[in-house]
């Protein structure tokens, strides 16, 4: 089965080629978790991921649509979000979440070494947007729950109470170093919590 035709990194493969497509971006994250952006190849995540040259050159082309598809398959792999009935509870769900993942070797290397090359890189930073933007919608309705519970002012930003849960987390990761901890965590949940409460994010009409 072949792709040509098609824009890399657009296929949406069954059976042998999904295979071939898990071990490669396995590979690529891998690879990016260990040496970064910049030291991405395409030859050397072929090698790793014991798949032919031209099948990875063919199916994405370059480093960065390999990329692109890297994010698209993490956000499709990320768990659902979590329901407890009230926001604190579900912020800190949410929290939690994005705690193991920044806390854990591989992924929180991998996802520096991704914001990184957003930072000089159009097309990642445009899948690494389209990753979080997922993320958020997937977590959002937990916030309007609560507004319609009457946790939370009408008007309430549901998408940017769930932005500022992890942003204290991403902050530590990327310059203080501090520990990435569920107290870290549960902090982060509740001071976007009290901050909702106060309508610091009801939007303005």
């Amino acid at each position: 089965m072949g792709f040509e035709g098609a824009d890399p990194g657009t296929i949406r493969p069954g059976g042998r080629t999904a295979r071939v497509r898990a071990a490669v971006l396995q590979a690529a994250g891998d690879a990016m978790a260990e040496r970064g952006f910049a030291h991405l190849d395409l030859a050397d995540i072929a090698r790793r991921a014991e798949v032919g040259k031209t099948t990875v050159y063919r199916r994405w082309g370059t480093v960065t649509s390999l990329v692109a598809d890297l994010l698209t398959d993490m956000a499709e792999q990320s768990l659902p979000r979590t329901e407890t009935g009230s926001l604190l509870g579900d912020l800190k769900a949410n929290a939690r979440l994005v705690q193991r993942t920044l806390a854990h070797s591989r992924q929180g290397a991998l996802f520096k070494a991704v914001i990184a090359a957003a930072t000089c890189d159009a097309k990642t930073a445009e899948a690494l947007h389209r990753f979080y933007d997922i993320r958020v919608q997937e977590w959002a309705p937990c916030v309007q729950q609560a507004i319609d519970r009457g946790e939370l002012p009408k008007g309430t930003d549901a998408h940017e109470v769930i932005r500022a849960v992890s942003a204290p987390l991403y902050y530590r990761l990327l310059t203080t170093g501090d520990r990435l901890d569920e107290a870290a965590a549960d902090q982060a949940a509740e001071a976007a919590a009290a901050a909702a409460r106060a309508g610091a994010y009801v939007r303005d009409v």
